[in-house]
């Protein structure tokens, strides 16, 4: 599987673009805020044509690029429980949040909703793009938070380390932490069940690629992350 990560101008959330190979179309997951120059020069590069956006949650450092990345073609998908903040995001932010991301991305945030949008839910299998990717529902650092798997992993990482499959984990999963849990739509107890019966049955062989931070694995989540240990 191609895999491209680079991270927003703000708040250094994670964009990724999967796809099976140059030349075919792609995934473009949580294009955040100040994407659009990167995002265009690898889509050049590798001839990559987006066939979805998918959206781990609703949160502005995730979704802030998602209408011009999508166009008047290209779908987005969200969460159901997510799917109202899409409306604006801006309005779940409080205001000196809002004047921190804007000064770090030197302009005035704007919000234009998608033309298109599918709801998906947990449990869902979506065929996109030549690739299978299963939608686990993981609530807690938003209602709609989720994890998107896929039974494959990036070119040359298996060389490297011991993984069969990938999971996409938002703010859900961190790299030795989690999200947190204390914005507007978030529950630690969500988010504690989420971890027990979501996050721990994953097995130790998958990739996990966070909304934030470094690339790691279940087997160095699960003997590592405080946020893990006796649950």
């Amino acid at each position: 599987m191609l895999t491209f990560a680079f991270p927003g101008r703000v708040i250094d959330a994670n964009c990724y673009v999967l796809a099976t190979g140059p030349g075919e179309e792609c995934l473009v997951v949580d294009p955040g805020i100040g994407i659009e120059d990167t995002l265009r020069e690898v889509l050049r590069e590798h001839r990559l044509r987006p066939a979805a956006v998918l959206l781990t949650h609703g949160h502005l450092d995730h979704v802030y690029s998602v209408t011009p990345v999508c166009g008047g073609d290209t779908a987005a998908y969200v969460h159901t429980d997510d799917r109202y903040r899409l409306e604006d995001p801006l309005a779940h932010i409080s205001a000196p949040l809002l004047a921190m991301v804007e000064q770090q991305f030197g302009a005035r945030a704007t919000w234009r909703e998608p033309e298109r949008v599918v709801e998906v839910t947990g449990g869902q299998t979506l065929e996109l793009a030549g690739l299978t990717v299963d939608v686990v529902h993981a609530p807690g650092h938003t209602e709609g938070s989720v994890l998107f798997g896929v039974p494959t992993v990036p070119d040359g990482v298996a060389d490297q380390v011991d993984v069969r499959s990938t999971v996409l984990s938002g703010d859900v999963l961190f790299a030795g932490s989690i999200g947190r849990t204390d914005l507007p739509g978030g529950s630690d107890t969500a988010m504690q069940r989420s971890l027990r019966e979501v996050v721990l049955p994953l097995p130790d062989t998958t990739l996990v690629l966070p909304g934030h931070g470094p690339a790691t694995t279940m087997d160095r989540e699960r003997a590592t992350n405080p946020y893990l240990q006796g649950l």
